[in-house]
């Protein structure tokens, strides 16, 4: 079990979440192959965008697999103009790899916003810190854990 794997349970267990974390056998390098092998609509994919700051903060925009963040949104909500976050980045403020980018467990506390879509749905699904695990959770819960606050910066 990765280093990954074992700080998103442990978050989840700290916020008292039962789940079932899923393995996927094939590719899931897209939300559309993700819900595939997860036997769920395409939104219920939850997407883990890190966008940084100039000055390195980082910020987790949270959104539904088919929906796509818009940076000059984005921007405006942060307060500050955004861009993507490379990959060094973000492992070293999340801890995760792109991939397997979980919403929770980050080396760092990182301020979220969330796509309202994905308060819609039942149930969603987020990487568990690494490309191939995801689990289930109802929204609700995922956004009270990562203090996220709903807004809209989808395209």
């Amino acid at each position: 079990m990765s280093k990954s794997y074992k700080r998103v349970m442990a978050a989840l267990d700290a916020a008292d979440v039962q789940t079932e974390v899923l393995e996927m056998a094939g590719e899931t390098g897209t939300a559309q192959q993700a819900a595939d092998q997860a036997g769920c609509a395409l939104d219920q994919i939850a997407k883990s965008v890190i966008l940084r700051a100039e000055e390195e903060t980082c910020f987790l925009f949270l959104t539904a697999g088919g929906n796509r963040v818009d940076l000059d949104k984005a921007s405006a909500i942060a307060g500050r103009p955004l861009s993507q976050a490379d990959a060094a980045l973000i492992r070293k403020t999340t801890g995760f790899a792109i991939g397997g980018v979980s919403p929770v467990g980050h080396l760092t506390p990182i301020k979220a916003f969330v796509d309202p879509r994905l308060s819609e749905l039942d149930v969603i699904f987020a990487a568990a810190g690494t490309p191939r695990h995801i689990f289930p959770i109802k929204p609700s819960k995922l956004i009270a854990m990562i203090e996220g606050a709903l807004e809209d910066f989808v395209i």
